[in-house]
């Protein structure tokens, strides 16, 4: 994105419009791609990791765009590990976590109590800890409980800006306890793809933007098969979420062909005028999941605004979801700029949390 700033904080973006961005979010997700690689730089050479024999499950604790952290780590390298790994998003902590656990506790603020909570627990169960944050109330614990600690860039003003800070320390840790061997070489093809996305989406920003007009003021639905869709279909509606401030939704294949598919058809006049439906494919589809999205495609043609596919690029799990990820996050932006809306700021989300440490009614 071409980075003029304005005495109102805005960016003069590749169209040449002003965009309002006063946290730069623009410049954050074009930036994923050094993001990944410093991350991966950052992580190595902890002391105090376990041993490789003595883990029977890994654990991601987080929320929000922290909890992603989680969904990349099942997407990316779940299908290479001897051990399963379980994403809580939560207050509390699973039952079986003890001392054969190593436990992610992610919070980019240090201060999300439900993440702080639960890695409390996890402490006391005795669990093998890594903390991925700035600081806060969770760096404070984890100083005092005397296990290893990856910081979190300081200039990355929203949890969601730093997708690539928060998650990739996980994968390289995998790796040096011993439980993904190869991970470094799956981080340097994700660089590499995100170098070449980024080229198309602020060369001339055509990719982005002209999705973002296509889905316009409808609702999106996004859908992706399996865990590597499923997590980036995930990433688009919460990126939509707070980034546009608009309502959004999402499912994965083949989970949706036993259910949702059904909700399709009755209000067809209506929600042809309301919903656009987004499919995020990628190359590791079951091929029968393949065949349900040209399935279930025939059917929502007729009751939706536009039935759009973005298809992932890349060598491995790791790049191909980290590319859908990077082309979802410059779609929802140009989103915002369409209507002219900042970002960054996500004063809803502030209030909620205020409400709840304060024990107001919202």
């Amino acid at each position: 994105m071409s980075q003029e700033t304005g005495p109102d904080q805005t960016v003069i973006d590749v169209a040449g419009q002003p965009v309002l961005d006063s946290q730069g979010m623009f410049e954050a997700a074009a930036g994923l791609p050094e993001q990944v690689f410093d991350a991966a730089v950052a992580a190595r050479g902890l002391e105090g990791l376990p041993e490789r024999d003595r883990i029977e499950n890994v654990v991601v604790l987080g929320m929000g765009g922290s909890g992603m952290v989680g969904d990349v780590l099942a997407a990316a390298a779940g299908p290479f590990l001897p051990v399963p790994v379980i994403v809580s998003k939560g207050y509390e902590l699973p039952a079986f976590v003890g001392e054969t656990s190593l436990v992610f506790a992610v919070s980019f603020s240090g201060n999300t109590e439900e993440t702080v909570e639960a890695a409390s627990a996890a402490a006391v169960e005795g669990a093998r800890m890594v903390v991925v944050t700035k600081g806060g109330e969770l760096g404070r614990l984890a100083a005092s409980w005397g296990v290893p600690v990856v910081g979190v860039p300081d200039n990355l003003a929203q949890p969601r800006a730093g997708l690539g800070a928060l998650a990739i320390p996980a994968l390289v840790v995998l790796e040096e306890v011993g439980l993904f061997p190869g991970a470094q070489q799956w981080i340097d093809f994700a660089v590499e793809q995100l170098r070449r996305r980024r080229d198309l989406l602020v060369g001339d920003g055509l990719l982005g933007r002209a999705l973002a007009a296509r889905i316009g003021r409808t609702l999106p639905i996004f859908y992706g098969g399996g865990q590597v869709g499923a997590t980036a279909a995930q990433r688009w509606k919460s990126q939509v979420n707070e980034n546009a401030k608009v309502a959004a939704f999402w499912n994965t294949q083949p989970e949706s062909c036993h259910n949702e598919v059904a909700g399709w058809g009755q209000h067809g006049d209506l929600s042809r005028q309301v919903f656009t439906v987004v499919n995020l494919r990628h190359d590791f589809e079951h091929p029968q999941v393949s065949r349900r999205f040209e399935v279930v495609n025939t059917l929502l043609e007729e009751v939706v605004s536009s039935v759009e596919e973005v298809r992932a690029e890349g060598e491995g799990q790791l790049a191909q979801l980290l590319d859908l990820v990077m082309v979802g996050d410059f779609v929802s932006l140009h989103l915002a700029a369409r209507e002219q809306l900042d970002p960054g700021p996500v004063p809803v989300l502030d209030h909620v949390k205020s409400a709840i440490t304060s024990g107001a009614n919202v």
